[in-house]
């Protein structure tokens, strides 16, 4: 074989020798960034911090995605991308959950109050011979608040504080709406003795 001949050969095998020792897949930094997902997850990130969640999930398919294509330094860069997003999005997390932790600590004492106070008014009530109508609704309305508080709790319990807050909500909502109602019943039934 002439020299002419082996100088592009040659070249050729010296390029691929060289793409082999340095574009190897970013294998270490690809599981670093699963790991950081995986760590994000557990902290609630897919709940409390879903963009950044999202992001990270994305960045590292991007990566999967680049090693297919043999494109190893995009394929490092998005890891990399991934494994700081869902870094972000673990802190977030944790910051966004203490405080839906502490609204549903307050959402559930609201309604815990609200439902002593129900109960106090509906007895005033009947103490004070409101109509059999008011005291009837009030009971089904302080019943019905009662499941509803404790699904909350239950909420509270498994950590799902969105749903606390909901369920705790509309049981104050409701709970006030009926102590109104004995309110007025009250009324009328002191009327009626006058």
């Amino acid at each position: 074989m002439s020299s002419v001949r082996r100088l592009p050969l040659s070249l050729a095998m010296l390029a691929a020798m060289a793409g082999a020792a340095c574009g190897n897949p970013p294998d270490k930094e690809m599981q670093q960034a699963q790991g950081a997902i995986d760590a994000a997850r557990a902290a609630g990130a897919d709940q409390y911090a879903r963009d950044e969640f999202a992001a990270a999930e994305d960045a590292l398919k991007r990566a999967r995605e680049a090693v297919v294509q043999r494109d190893y330094r995009q394929a490092l860069n998005n890891a990399l991308d991934a494994r700081e997003r869902a870094q972000t999005a673990a802190k977030e997390a944790a910051d966004l959950k203490t405080a839906a932790h502490l609204a549903a600590e307050r959402a559930l004492a609201e309604a815990t109050r609200a439902l002593n106070e129900s109960r106090a008014k509906l007895k005033a009530a009947d103490t004070a011979h409101a109509p059999a109508r008011v005291l009837s609704a009030g009971r089904r309305a302080i019943g019905d608040a009662e499941i509803t508080v404790q699904k909350a709790r239950t909420a509270f319990g498994r950590g799902d504080y969105p749903a606390c807050v909901d369920a705790a909500g509309d049981a104050a909502t409701h709970l006030r709406a009926a102590t109104r109602d004995l309110d007025a019943g009250m009324l009328a039934g002191s009327r009626r003795r006058h």
